[in-house]
């Protein structure tokens, strides 16, 4: 299957279209990847003091802040994967790394897992952490970006909170929900056709959006490359900002290499985004 092939995934029965978007199979040791992000991330945050802030009653309803140390410093959200129910935000807060070195400040940001969530009420979670993260500490730009699931919640942010955000940056994400349907994912998302139309940012792009940057690893799966290419021409197409960037060798978990690093693509795109 080509990535560059927009309709080949409709040939697919569901078995294989569940393998074709099947990330942690597709990299043999993604769990020990997982495993030494959390690892990572609470010897960091041993090391650093930040700020959580509740933008709800839901135990996952919040964010983590953690400043560089730079008055009036812009801000990066950062919006952790794991296919709308798996993870959480504290397993990331290693991401934070990078967009410190480069003098950002950094939110990590949570939000409830499906199935106890819909699709549709975690887009108005997110978009209420953003809101919240504005009016808390008025950054001078905010940068919404996220990885996987979380890239395609970066994405939406662009139309659903653009009161919120100055620009994107979507890591390996989804931007068509189509194919997701009809996976086994959706066993635990339960996606309506309106949500499937209404939360796809492919689908609900605004003539006048914020700018979007699309990162995805060259190594990843096809229809993961596909998704990137795909929303990152349509956005083109309609005279939209942003930047399409590949990580060389980089599979799904590996791309986010390039964001703990204060010189990998990932984090210098964000602090470009940043006006830095």
């Amino acid at each position: 299957m080509a990535a560059t092939d927009a309709v080949a995934w409709r040939d697919l029965d569901r078995a294989s279209l569940t393998r074709a978007y099947d990330n942690s199979a597709a990299v043999r040791d993604s769990t020990a990847l997982v495993a030494g992000w959390r690892a990572r991330s609470a010897a960091f945050r041993e090391s650093k003091a930040g700020q959580t802030f509740a933008y709800g009653p839901g135990p996952r309803q919040a964010l983590d802040l953690y400043r560089c140390g730079a008055a009036g410093a812009p801000c990066l959200a950062f919006i952790h994967g794991g296919y709308w129910q798996r993870n959480a935000r504290e397993d990331f807060t290693c991401m934070a790394e990078g967009p410190l070195g480069l003098g950002l400040d950094v939110a990590l940001v949570g939000y409830t897992l499906a199935p106890e969530a819909s699709l549709t009420r975690i887009s108005e979670e997110v978009g209420a952490a953003l809101r919240l993260l504005r009016q808390k500490i008025g950054p001078s730009r905010l940068v919404v970006a996220g990885w996987s699931a979380g890239g395609h919640l970066a994405a939406l942010m662009t139309t659903l909170a653009a009161d919120a955000a100055d620009a994107a940056l979507a890591v390996s994400g989804i931007f068509d929900l189509g194919p997701i349907a009809g996976t086994a994912l959706n066993d635990a998302l339960r996606l309506t056709d309106g949500e499937v139309a209404e939360l796809s940012p492919i689908r609900s792009l605004a003539p006048d959006g914020l700018p979007v940057s699309v990162i995805y690893g060259g190594a990843e799966l096809p229809e993961l490359c596909r998704q990137s290419e795909d929303y990152h021409a349509t956005r083109r197409a309609l005279g939209l900002a942003g930047d399409l960037h590949v990580v060389p060798g980089a599979d799904h978990f590996r791309v986010l290499d390039a964001l703990t690093a204060p010189d990998g693509r990932i984090a210098r795109e964000a602090a470009r985004l940043a006006g830095l």
